[in-house]
């Protein structure tokens, strides 16, 4: 599908597009983590009595869908028609709170659980006098891989849902090589089911540990990965070899504060982000991107059109305290405003494309 429609997507406005996207269901596939936030008050850091170490005294909590569940979550703040998301959870509170959480947002979540495999959940610890994120953060990991039953489960109800939306992202976000929910299997089903409804189905992965492993679907990869998995593949960065290796119809490699480099068949093009001076909080700005991006490619077809709204999008959310997303209302107005403050930075090095 991609360029068949590039020439009407290139004129479209972006108030144009969120009218769009307005009409699109949106399925995000993969790693949907907790993310819980404790601020802690380190006058009440009182020795325990059983073991004499002080303890951490969390004073409150908040929790919010991470990694895919931030894609989730900016599509549904952009105004998508349906937002779904397929996971894995684990019988437990961090479980109960990642559902509900989701569903507060309206988004739906189906989350295959099992007893012997944690929640995968995030905990920042923040210093309430200093506001500052001073102490390790507490991570939930799954010990092992996906049990082959769960795996065969999870495929299956991606081989049914997939073709019923306009839209499918897959956060590829374990840290670990085999904890994750996108396994090879799911990687090869993704492939046959892009492969097959290319034209009515766009396909788009953030993987930033196992980009070469995929295969006929968009990439999304930040610099540094990108490089890394250019060295894996070739032992050279080759951004042209890490797209034909893939078969991905695009290959997005993101570059922060500069934008965003269109890897295609017929070359390579930037689409430059706007400049800001002191961002609040870059933390889950790839995961709106994504959801950003995503979305404008389907309704435009043009991949300059849509890696512009994800910046757009994501210049926005990194304004915001902690993990934000950005509604139509704020990119509309960062559109406007963003004359005032618009660079066009040098092409970043890159020593071999």
């Amino acid at each position: 599908m991609i360029g068949e429609g590039a020439k009407l997507g290139a004129n479209m406005t972006t108030a144009q597009i969120l009218k769009e996207i307005r009409k699109m269901r949106v399925l995000v596939v993969g790693d949907i983590r907790l993310d819980r936030l404790c601020r802690y008050d380190p006058e009440l850091a009182t020795p325990s009595l059983e073991t004499g170490i002080p303890r951490t005294a969390v004073v409150s909590t908040e929790v919010t869908p991470g990694a895919g569940g931030t894609v989730a979550c900016q599509a549904v703040d952009l105004g998508a028609a349906e937002v779904a998301v397929l996971g894995v959870a684990g019988c437990d509170g961090a479980g109960y709170e990642l559902e509900g959480a989701l569903a507060a947002r309206g988004i739906s979540p189906e989350l295959l659980a099992r007893a012997d495999r944690p929640t995968f959940t995030h905990t920042r610890l923040i210093n309430c006098q200093s506001g500052k994120e001073d102490l390790s953060r507490i991570d939930l990991v799954a010990p092992g891989p996906l049990p082959e039953e769960m795996e065969r489960e999870l495929i299956s109800r991606l081989e049914e849902s997939a073709p019923k939306y306009d839209v499918v992202i897959v956060s590829d976000r374990a840290e670990t090589v085999e904890a994750g929910v996108v396994t090879p299997g799911v990687r090869d089903a993704l492939s046959r089911l892009a492969h097959l409804h290319s034209r009515t189905t766009t396909f788009w992965v953030n993987s930033p540990k196992r980009t070469e492993h995929f295969r006929r679907v968009i990439m999304q990869v930040n610099r540094d990965d990108a490089r890394e998995a250019c060295m894996r593949a070739f032992e050279e960065v080759n951004y042209f070899g890490l797209r034909h290796i893939t078969r991905a119809p695009l290959l997005i490699v993101t570059h922060g504060a500069d934008g965003a480099l269109i890897v295609h068949l017929r070359g390579m093009e930037w689409a430059f982000a706007r400049s800001i001076e002191s961002p609040v909080n870059v933390r889950g700005a790839g995961d709106v991107f994504s959801a950003g991006a995503a979305l404008a490619l389907r309704v435009t077809d043009d991949p300059q059109a849509a890696a512009n709204f994800g910046n757009l999008t994501a210049e926005v959310a990194i304004m915001k305290e902690w993990t934000g997303t950005a509604s139509p209302e704020e990119i509309l107005e960062r559109e406007s405003n963003a004359w005032f403050t618009r660079s066009v930075p040098c092409s970043p090095k890159i020593s071999r494309w």
